[in-house]
């Protein structure tokens, strides 16, 4: 939008006494973005009245030419950036009303299916209460509330509700609200938590004094992390830089104080670095981690003494990460100092120098140590065998070792809320692909597990369903694990669709568990697949070092064969293939996409992080610097000519492409809404298919689209209405 265009704006609502210049600059930046979507809003309204047929949108081309690194890198679409321009806008809103036409026919099942899904949905529902400092807490939800109600009693399950925060109400008048952090005080009488009601990550700090339940006027602004100090009036916060989001500082807070008289005890000056604040389980110190993607440090401070200086464990030192926990004045650190694999060392609080490090658990081979949780009695160490998480118990004094095990091929296990450091209890979750999420409890003194809860599912019959996991070649002769779900009497081989959902980065593990949204698939005889791919962690750090910088193509090739293998195995028909990936996942699906286009039939590309080369070569775009460990540092010719050869939006080429939905949101921080833009922009100029093409823009969304419950799910049918409707599954 012009610099004139919002003073106008502000001058038609005829508030008295009030000039634009007299505004502050929060104000108008609010009515900014007030403004923004109001306007693309009815943009939207009246461009799907006034269009008759579809007709795709068509973004005016820009001719820009940058020479670097002995290449010129053509953007025609970089103007689709200018979030202010009212082009900009209205070519959003011609794309939302042409996505909104286009689909109109297939409104009949995205209603079916999300009937389908809320009918396997207890909306009515309760979590496991969890014991800490005398209380038990829990979050319900109600049936028609779109958001969960955080809750606790004192003493016993049986004494009276107490309601800490609704968060229903909290959403009240907003088109968007995320719950960030959530820390009561020692005495259990304040709660700090955090806000954001854009869905930019802007989350706002707030202190509710839970004896009154009024809420405090200490306040402050981009707040990530949150942790109280043992005296119950000192708070320590990360907050984001207001450029790049990345977390650089800790401000130490004294409830009632004016937050602008907060102390800064802690600033992080290399780019690469983000913070992260945590207390000990037994209350007894606060962590501060710096971290990159490849080295850590970690500091620490008595939690009685909040105005000491924070003490370092071990100075950071390139490609080593360490992770600490603590128990009984020892700290217990997972580090790769000899191994990806990583080893746990302990080393007394008072002397945590790495000479007096005593190895606790050697690094092997094939076998990552992913985490350690540590109690009076006992830690828990969680370790991936054969790409699965395994959790291990052992005495601290008896020196017991006893493993949980689990019965099916493919799953997902970890902790759960274990807020007790004196318990010989500890509770662990579990799902797969066919057993709806479960909580259970391990009994140290009796060596058994006893299920707390099991997520209900109304009309869910387990036994109608199967879960299959596989070894599948990429074409190196790396085994590439599969895991396939479907229902037994749809199954017919090489007759069902096939749905493969792919991520592979940052060494995040894509996890096999349990979603209602799926249901509606599987019953339609779609086999849903996840493909785990090189690039994430299922295998440790070296299933993350086999794609990333110059090996990044492996997570593409790897998706590739995947699908290729799963269709020779007659898990599904050729023809009638769909994909899914979102935000890195996203970029995984465009380059796949540009790779192998005849593979797909249908490709659900969300939040897609496609604009590999021009968002790399930005340092004011949030991520970019720190990112340079995953993806490369583009200023570098040898990294760049490699990033180039599969950057999604540079790849785009005149040929045949699958049906493709993509979707962004307006305020996403993540992945900028300008970068799905232009992909579909160029993708609308050179695609020679038939073939449609949808681009939905959230306008009231962050980078996981709208919040509340109820969004997600008719957003999640949407998506797969488009993809069956491709498929040729219509009902």
């Amino acid at each position: 939008m012009q610099k004139t265009s919002l003073p106008i704006i502000w001058s038609l609502t005829r508030l008295p006494n009030v000039t634009w210049k007299a505004l502050s600059k929060s104000d108008k930046q609010m009515i900014d973005r007030l403004a923004l979507i109001a306007l693309a809003t009815l943009s939207t309204a009246l461009f799907a009245q006034t269009v008759s047929s579809p007709v795709p949108p068509v973004a005016k081309q820009i001719h820009i030419e940058r020479p670097i690194n002995g290449h010129v890198l053509v953007d025609d679409y970089g103007w689709l950036r200018e979030k202010t321009n009212p082009e900009v806008l209205s070519y959003l809103a011609a794309e939302n009303a042409y996505a909104e036409q286009l689909t109109s026919s297939q409104k009949p099942l995205e209603e079916k299916l999300y009937r389908e899904t809320i009918s396997h949905v207890k909306q009515d529902d309760k979590s496991v209460p969890y014991r800490k400092n005398g209380y038990w807490y829990y979050r319900r939800t109600e049936e028609g509330k779109q958001y969960p109600i955080a809750c606790r009693k004192k003493g016993t399950l049986d004494a009276p509700e107490e309601v800490l925060l609704d968060v229903n109400q909290l959403a009240r008048g907003e088109k968007f609200l995320s719950l960030g952090a959530f820390e009561v005080s020692d005495d259990s009488n304040q709660l700090a938590y955090t806000t954001d009601n854009v869905g930019y990550r802007n989350y706002q700090l707030h202190i509710k004094d839970l004896r009154t339940g009024r809420l405090r006027r200490d306040t402050a602004v981009r707040v990530d992390d949150v942790t109280w100090a043992a005296d119950n009036k000192t708070l320590f916060y990360t907050t984001e830089d207001a450029v790049t989001k990345r977390s650089n500082q800790v401000y130490r807070h004294l409830v009632g104080a004016n937050s602008f008289g907060d102390s800064l005890v802690f600033q992080e000056e290399d780019e690469r670095y983000a913070l992260g604040l945590n207390r000990t389980r037994d209350g007894k110190y606060i962590e501060l981690l710096s971290a990159s993607h490849v080295t850590s440090e970690v500091r620490f401070l008595p939690s009685h003494l909040p105005q000491s200086a924070w003490k370092i464990i071990e100075p950071r030192r390139e490609g080593v990460q360490y992770y600490v926990d603590e128990g009984n004045d020892t700290f217990y650190i997972r580090v790769n100092d000899t191994s990806r694999n990583f080893r746990v060392v302990t080393v007394p609080v008072a002397r945590p120098d790495k000479q007096n490090w005593k190895e606790l658990i050697a690094a092997r081979e094939g076998i990552p140590v992913d985490d350690i949780d540590v109690f009076k009695d006992f830690y828990v160490t969680a370790e991936r065998v054969n790409g699965l998480e395994i959790l291990e118990i052992s005495g601290i004094k008896d020196h017991t070792h006893r493993v949980i095990e689990f019965p099916e091929p493919a799953y997902r296990a970890s902790g759960s809320l274990n807020e007790e450091f004196d318990t010989h209890n500890f509770r662990y979750s579990y799902s797969s692909p066919i057993t709806p999420d479960s909580i259970f409890e391990y009994d140290l003194s009796a060596g058994t597990s006893q299920r707390l809860k099991q997520e209900e599912v109304p009309g869910y019959d387990k036994s109608q369903y199967a879960v299959e996991r596989m070894l599948i070649p990429a074409e190196d002769g790396t085994q590439i694990p599969v895991t396939a779900a479907y229902r037994k009497d749809k199954f017919r081989r090489g007759s069902n669709p096939l749905f493969v959902y792919g991520y592979g980065s940052y060494g995040v593990n894509v996890d096999d568990d349990f979603s209602v949204n799926d249901l509606p698939l599987l019953d339609r005889g779609v086999i849903a697949a996840v493909a785990h791919v090189r690039g994430g962690g299922e295998f440790g750090e070296t299933w993350h070092d086999g794609a990333k910088l110059m090996n990044k193509r492996n997570t593409f090739t790897d998706f590739i064969d995947v699908t290729e293998g799963l269709l020779t195995r007659g898990y599904g028909k050729r023809g009638q293939v769909g994909i899914e990936g979102a935000s890195a996942g996203g970029l995984l699906m465009g380059a796949v996409t540009n790779m192998r286009p005849d593979l797909f039939k249908v490709v659900l590309c969300e939040v897609p992080f496609v604009d590999v080369m021009n968002t790399m070569l930005d340092p004011s775009i949030p991520l970019t610097v720190g990112e340079y460990e995953e993806w490369g540092n583009p200023n570098q010719k040898k990294a760049f000519e490699y990033m180039l050869n599969y950057s999604p939006y540079d790849n785009v080429a005149a040929k045949d492409y699958p049906a493709l939905l993509v979707e962004t949101s307006l305020d996403d921080s993540q992945v900028g809404y300008w970068e799905p833009s232009k992909y579909v922009a160029k993708l609308r100029a050179l695609k020679t298919d038939k073939n449609p093409l949808v681009f939905f823009v959230n306008l009231h969304g962050g980078h996981a689209g709208s919040s509340g419950r109820y969004n997600q799910i008719r957003k999640r049918d949407r998506n797969y209405a488009f993809m069956l409707t491709q498929l040729g599954v219509f009902e």
